[in-house]
């Protein structure tokens, strides 16, 4: 895996920002992804999966870096080893949420762009994204700028599918919150399951049926409304998905 971090100093080694370990994660999600495959053939090993999941098991290792448990065990002071305090451990968990509706509606905005611009002719990318930016966002975009001339996504095999990076995010959140929020994130057990259900087959199997049986059930989107915030109604005496 090859990254772009922050680098030492004369003074210090280097010395990773913590959305820098969040993206360490999220890459190194899609490296097991294909080092745990085992499918019969190539074309339908590890990352060849659905497009709309190949990001579930990237995003769904993301969640590690958002716990006190695995923070604690990787991180101390440089200097003096002294662990990470409770109170900055807190307050960085709490951070996830920090505008979230505006993260979530800007991606809205992107898979728009890239559905619209895949799916019209004659369309001025500038101008469909500073129109949708206006209309979902209500944030105007920067004038004189032409975003989508640098949206690496647009092409090279997401093409019109970058949508895929929420439509995944609702099944890493239901996958971590039903089974390894609920029996332990360093459940060796639950890492198994995992192991053998999502990534082993690869694209060997759908999505679908690899999700079911890993979480026993239909996947569900309420793990993923209440990891954005929101609160979710359920109807009495049914279980919530997390």
């Amino acid at each position: 895996m090859v990254a772009n971090f922050s680098k030492p100093t004369a003074e210090a080694p280097s010395l990773l920002q913590h959305d820098e370990v969040e993206t360490y994660f999220h890459e190194f999600g899609h490296v097991m992804h294909q080092l745990c495959a085992q499918a019969e053939f190539a074309m339908f090993s590890g990352t060849h999966v659905e497009r709309d999941f190949v990001e579930a098991p990237s995003q769904m290792l993301e969640n590690w870096v958002w716990e006190k448990e695995p923070l604690q065990r990787m991180s101390k002071h440089y200097k003096t080893g002294s662990p990470i305090p409770e109170e900055l451990l807190d307050k960085l968990m709490k951070s996830r949420l920090a505008n979230t509706g505006l993260f979530n509606l800007r991606q809205i905005v992107l898979a728009k762009v890239d559905q619209a611009l895949h799916t019209k002719t004659g369309v001025d990318p500038a101008e469909e994204y500073a129109h949708l930016c206006q209309e979902i966002l209500g944030v105007a975009a920067s004038s004189g700028t032409n975003m989508p001339a640098t949206f690496g996504h647009l092409a090279g095999g997401y093409d019109a599918q970058y949508y895929g990076y929420l439509w995944s995010e609702v099944f890493s959140m239901d996958m971590f919150y039903a089974r390894f929020k609920q029996e332990g994130i360093m459940n060796p057990k639950v890492g198994l399951d995992y192991r053998n259900c999502i990534l082993k087959p690869g694209g060997s199997m759908d999505a679908a049926d690899m999700l079911k049986n890993f979480l026993g059930r239909e996947p569900k989107q309420e793990a993923f409304l209440l990891s954005k915030g929101l609160t979710v109604e359920l109807e009495a005496g049914t279980p919530c998905a997390c």
